[in-house]
């Protein structure tokens, strides 16, 4: 069954923001305040019968939602700094000029970020890193990404490219997933989990392990080593202070964080790494709501000075 359609409302303080979380199969938005209090959230399946599609959809969400002074959209993909969007799951959308769409039907100003950096900057912001300005966070569910703040600032790298950590090296093994997505993401990402148990999804292989099933139990204990791998590199190269983790295989964190944080002790720098917080999230799915509003407001600042 479709959520009901978010509430019209005709008046909202002009400097609240409307958040988006586009992703692959859903959208979420949510009028969220300065202070970072959200409310009148909806969600729904992604229309992807044409690639204009989520681009309506998005503006009748933005409608429904009244009087805002911005708003931010979290994509899965590559949010360019034109604005234009590149995101592998939505058909058709390979330069989507999704800001400038959303901006002339709203007139308002418009934020796109890719979900890694909505992700960072929610956890910085209301979450499990609260003000803190030198963050990680690694994203681990069907893929692998990373959002990064330095200095306060989001990472973007020379191509908007910075934060693919699932392509990060930590073994010589690879196999026929390797090329696609990367080495990490395909040894150690939710499916990796289930393909080396035999099983559907992750969440299957955690039902297992917690009865105590031993194939199911290592399977989780290797993908935490491999990415404990990978957090001491992120760790050695960007030294913050924290490093959260989300996206849905951390769901079954208790079945290898304590891995991953012994595999970053041994990998890791020995001075930065033992002063380096990880933690899970504890904002989950809003994350990236919480993330694209405060780049929204970030935007109605720097516009209002």
């Amino acid at each position: 069954m479709m959520p009901a359609p978010m509430p019209v409302r005709s008046r909202r303080p002009s400097r609240s923001v409307l958040a988006v979380d586009l992703g692959g199969t859903k959208v979420a938005a949510a009028v969220v305040s300065p202070r970072g209090a959200i409310r009148d959230r909806v969600a729904e399946l992604v229309d992807t019968s044409s690639a204009d599609a989520p681009v309506d959809q998005i503006i009748r969400l933005a409608r429904a939602a009244g009087a805002v002074g911005g708003i931010g959209i979290a994509v899965p993909g590559l949010a360019r700094p034109d604005g234009t969007v590149w995101a592998p799951n939505l058909p058709g959308w390979e330069r989507v000029p999704l800001a400038r769409l959303v901006r002339q039907k709203l007139k308002v100003p418009v934020v796109v970020e890719s979900d890694r950096n909505a992700a960072v900057l929610g956890e910085a912001w209301q979450g499990a890193a609260r003000g803190r300005t030198d963050v990680i966070a690694l994203i681990v569910g069907t893929g692998i990404g990373a959002g990064i703040l330095s200095g306060g600032r989001i990472l973007r790298g020379a191509h908007e490219l910075s934060g693919c950590a699932g392509w990060l090296v930590v073994t010589d093994q690879t196999n026929e997933h390797t090329s696609r997505g990367g080495a990490l993401e395909a040894l150690a990402a939710g499916p990796a989990v289930a393909r080396l148990t035999g099983l559907r999804s992750a969440e299957e292989a955690a039902e297992k392990a917690r009865r105590g099933d031993r194939k199911a139990q290592d399977a989780f204990r290797r993908a935490g080593r491999l990415l404990g791998y990978a957090v001491a590199n992120l760790i050695n190269t960007l030294d913050p202070q924290a490093v959260v983790l989300t996206g849905g295989l951390t769901a079954a964190s208790d079945l290898f964080l304590k891995d991953l944080r012994e595999a970053v002790i041994e990998r890791g720098q020995p001075l930065s790494a033992p002063q380096v917080e990880i933690t899970i999230s504890t904002l989950g799915g809003d994350a990236n709501l919480l993330g694209s509003a405060r780049a929204a407001l970030a935007g109605l600042e720097k516009r209002s000075r």
